[in-house]
């Protein structure tokens, strides 16, 4: 050992050291600075230490004065470095929010990662790391739609109502119909899918007519209750109800939620339901398609059925879309609704403030 050079180890600083070279998560030059002042600690050469550790004689001679002047947590901190670049200027990182905030020139809708380097003249790179580092994305943008509707909370409450607590006796259906749904046919067969390679299919089409489906999402037990039809007028709404109400026990009283579509509110349906005294409609709020249950369904066989789907006929899409209800109906889930109206309505309000304080 180097004069000068004296390693005593006391006995907490020990377990502490051989905690460090026993653990398995830890990085291994910590371990190899903790074996280098163990076996200096237990009257090792330098070269005996050279050897079993596997590391240069300044390796050595550099963590044991380490040790001796800032013990074992000098081990596990690296002399800081200055950066290979020095860093941006407070004023350009400034410049680059201010711009990335304000609108841009010319007939562009938003800034670009690019645009920005070349109006603040530092590199895409340097561009990258500022809107990372304060969470700024102005790629991207996030849809919305508050509700003008003056008695939002009631019916909000109303709906929620329904779902967390359902009436006794009762059946709560969330109604709604996905209209235009395309039969798509390809121009040419796709391929499938392949280690390392996407499945494909062609970006052209050929079109073989639509239709409209109209379900019923039973909040209770999960069901759904389908019809698929040519058009969405009030007449084929009214063949729906009365599908309903033939697929519904009689002694039942039937909770209808329905959005603000205006077939929903045609005065022969109104009529309809003068007629059946034991259907209740509970209209959403007006642009709040979310609240309406059946949605899920809706985007569930979009994204499971439709999307990719291969189509030669209406009959063809119509029988794939009746089969994927049967598929649901035999493992169907009860609908759970989670959010506090409470917290809902809070978040309206701070949106139509936020939104007043814009415009």
């Amino acid at each position: 050992m180097r004069k000068g050079i004296e390693i005593e180890v006391a006995a907490d600083d020990r377990a502490r050291l051989e905690g460090i070279v026993a653990d398995r998560n830890r990085r291994q030059k910590h371990v190899e600075r903790a074996r280098i002042v163990l076996l200096s600690a237990d009257g090792v050469g330098t070269l005996a230490i050279m050897r079993q550790v596997g590391c240069a004689k300044a390796t050595v001679w550099r963590w044991q004065e380490r040790f001796m002047v800032e013990g074992v947590d000098g081990l596990l901190r690296d002399k800081s470095r200055p950066p290979g670049k020095a860093p941006l200027p407070k004023a350009v990182v400034e410049r680059v929010i201010a711009l990335t905030l304000a609108e841009p020139p010319d007939e562009a809708t938003h800034w670009t990662g690019r645009a920005i380097a070349e109006a603040a003249a530092i590199s895409l790179r340097s561009v990258q790391r500022i809107w990372a580092g304060h969470g700024l994305q102005p790629h991207r943008v996030k849809r919305f739609k508050l509700s003008k509707d003056p008695e939002f909370a009631a019916k909000l409450r109303d709906i929620v109502g329904l779902y967390v607590d359902p009436p006794a006796h009762a059946v709560v259906l969330s109604v709604d119909e996905k209209s235009q749904i395309q039969a798509l046919d390809r121009t040419q067969p796709g391929l499938p899918m392949k280690r390392g390679k996407a499945g494909t299919t062609t970006f052209d089409y050929k079109r073989h007519g639509i239709t409209t489906m109209f379900a019923a999402f039973n909040v209770l037990d999960g069901t759904v209750l389908g019809r698929c039809m040519q058009r969405h007028r009030h007449q084929e709404f009214i063949r729906f109800l009365n599908a309903i109400e033939r697929a519904v026990p009689a002694g039942k009283v039937i909770h209808v939620i329905l959005d603000n579509y205006a077939t929903h509110k045609h005065p022969k349906v109104l009529r309809w339901l003068g007629r059946h005294p034991r259907f209740v409609f509970h209209f959403t709020p007006t642009s709040c398609s979310w609240l309406n249950a059946v949605e899920t369904f809706f985007s569930r066989l979009t994204r499971r059925r439709l999307k990719r789907g291969v189509f030669r006929s209406i009959v063809e899409l119509q029988a794939a879309i009746n089969r994927f209800v049967d598929e649901h109906n035999a493992e169907p889930k009860p609908f759970v609704w989670t959010a506090d109206p409470d917290v809902v309505l809070g978040k309206v309000t701070r949106g139509t403030q936020e939104l007043a304080s814009v415009l």
